[in-house]
């Protein structure tokens, strides 16, 4: 499945690359000024290509939710998303799918990380960016396991896929990080896959000053919800006290230190010890509160595979009403 948007100087070339594996390629064209789809529809013979069209321009992860239904509708196993710059390998598309397709994980994504020599070509603001994005990613989503939260080279299981609430996933340049946060609300497994970083000579669209605010605050949302389902709505835990705790603990000395140290600095005084190890203590209970719900928080990272459970499901479903 490839959002199209811009892309007719080199869709082309990634279609001739896409391998027999394949049984199915959809082409959306998501409103592209350059007519992606008409373009695609005039240029390539290919039976497997089929071209979805937004009326109107969705982004990314409007794109890609067509693209979604329609795999859906016809009833395609896995799902892989690559874009058609052709910065995504075509030949790495098994790779992706071979940890779906063996029962190891409900959804697979690309990180261009692993190969610490090839890593070097990446510009330094796109290294430092991803860090940054990777560890509230961690956080917001709740996948310790995973890195290079941006990249949208991305595979997906059918029954995965189904279950998603569409209508709830953001479409635009939130759209990956908010995919991994929604599949862990269903506990589905996700895996990274190696792939090489390439960077060809495109502009970017993205502004990072006209978006870190909404990613700060997004991320931030997607956190507390996270904490919400996972530790006081679905389950009760020992980090459901150690987190709160932790916090006021934090809070409270950091309340208490800062008044003491302005009531020395007007009245000229040494605070006493006393008075430090009272606000120093809560601070240092409190982190190491937080410490601990972070390490029982990673220790929970999915770890069984969700599509295998629902396949069984719907094949009970379908022998029933057989019956």
């Amino acid at each position: 499945m490839i959002p199209s948007y811009k892309v007719t100087s080199s869709i082309l070339g990634v279609l001739d690359k896409i391998g027999e594996e394949v049984s199915r390629i959809y082409v959306v064209d998501d409103c592209c000024p350059d007519g992606s789809g008409d373009h695609v529809l005039g240029a390539c013979d290919d039976s497997r290509v089929v071209v979805i069209r937004n009326s109107t321009n969705l982004g990314v992860g409007g794109a890609v939710m067509a693209g979604y239904m329609a795999a859906i509708e016809e009833g395609m196993d896995v799902i892989v998303k690559i874009d058609g710059d052709g910065q995504m390998d075509p030949s790495l598309i098994a790779a992706f799918v071979a940890p779906i397709a063996s029962g190891a994980a409900d959804y697979t994504k690309g990180n261009r990380f692993y190969d610490l020599e090839k890593v070097r070509s990446m510009p330094g603001i796109r290294l430092f960016g991803n860090a940054v994005l990777s560890f509230m990613t961690k956080l917001s989503s709740g996948y310790w396991n995973v890195f290079d939260p941006t990249n949208g080279y991305t595979a997906i299981h059918a029954d995965i896929a189904r279950v998603l609430p569409f209508e709830k996933i953001s479409k635009r340049y939130f759209f990956e990080t908010d995919m991994l946060f929604r599949l862990n609300t269903f506990r589905a497994v996700v895996l990274d896959v190696p792939m090489p970083a390439r960077y060809a000579d495109e502009v970017s669209g993205l502004k990072i000053q006209k978006i870190i605010f909404e990613f700060i605050f997004k991320h931030a949302r997607n956190f507390s919800k996270r904490i919400f389902y996972n530790y006081y709505l679905r389950d009760l835990s020992i980090a459901s006290i150690e987190l709160p705790l932790g916090l006021l603990l934090m809070m409270f000395g950091a309340a208490l230190g800062s008044a003491s140290w302005l009531q020395a600095a007007r009245e000229s005084i040494t605070t006493s010890p006393g008075t430090v190890m009272l606000a120093a203590l809560p601070i240092i209970l409190g982190i190491q509160l937080v410490l601990a719900f972070l390490g029982y928080d990673i220790a929970s990272t999915p770890t069984r595979v969700l599509h295998t459970s629902l396949a069984g499901r719907s094949r009970r479903t379908c022998e029933k009403e057989d019956v």
